[in-house]
């Protein structure tokens, strides 16, 4: 069988070494590649999350990825998912939406789901996916958001126990009354083992449940 080439887009360094590993444990011989461009999620946050801005730019990324042999492109950052299926029509090549997956996972657990976010412009997509996967599956779903103020920044300054500190008491408290929590962005995955068993089945990350959609595109490539 032919080598599969998959190519992931990131907005944070944080995702890069979690995705190579789970890509190349799960897929045999896969040839992963990277792009990286840092400066995404921080001018997310400074125009509220207007997509549209970075949209040029992540396109070209994806266009570099395709016409360097990429068979599967995995697009690693929820804050910009909804670019996926239109760049990927567009360039002709399929592109997986990192928490796709989890959504649809959430939905089929419990009528009740939390999305937790550290980043507000993770937030509002990610829960907005919920509440679209919930509406395509016929399910009646009840869709809360919690956004942990600071955490993000915190980890990215070089505090990492300040982040899972406070990531780790928000999920506790989405866990008291959903049905399934759903972590929107990778690098929160770090916080599980602070939590008990029965906290940690509940919750929902996404880089596992990506690389399967990444996997499932490979095969019928």
């Amino acid at each position: 069988m032919k080598t599969a080439n998959i190519s992931v887009i990131h907005t944070s360094p944080v995702t890069v070494d979690v995705f190579g590993r789970l890509l190349r444990e799960r897929i045999r011989d896969a040839r992963v590649s990277n792009i990286l461009d840092d400066s995404i999620l921080p001018q997310l946050r400074d125009n509220d999350g207007d997509i549209a801005a970075v949209m040029p730019r992540w396109r070209d990324y994806a266009r570099i990825a395709r016409d360097l042999g990429a068979d599967v492109i995995l697009n690693a950052c929820s804050s910009i998912g909804e670019l996926c299926d239109p760049v990927g029509q567009d360039l002709g090549i399929r592109i997986v939406r990192v928490d796709a997956r989890m959504a649809r996972e959430a939905v089929a657990r419990g009528r009740r789901v939390a999305v937790v976010a550290t980043l507000a412009s993770t937030l509002r997509p990610t829960r907005d996916l919920v509440v679209d996967t919930a509406r395509r599956e016929g399910r009646e779903t009840e869709v809360t958001a919690r956004l942990v103020e600071g955490a993000y920044a915190t980890l990215i300054a070089g505090d990492p126990d300040g982040h899972d500190a406070r990531v780790a008491a928000e999920l506790r408290a989405a866990c008291a009354s959903a049905d399934a929590v759903v972590l929107a962005q990778a690098s929160m995955a770090r916080v599980l083992p602070r939590l008990d068993d029965s906290e940690r089945a509940k919750c929902l990350v996404s880089p596992p449940l990506a690389v399967e959609d990444v996997a499932e595109a490979v095969t019928v490539r």
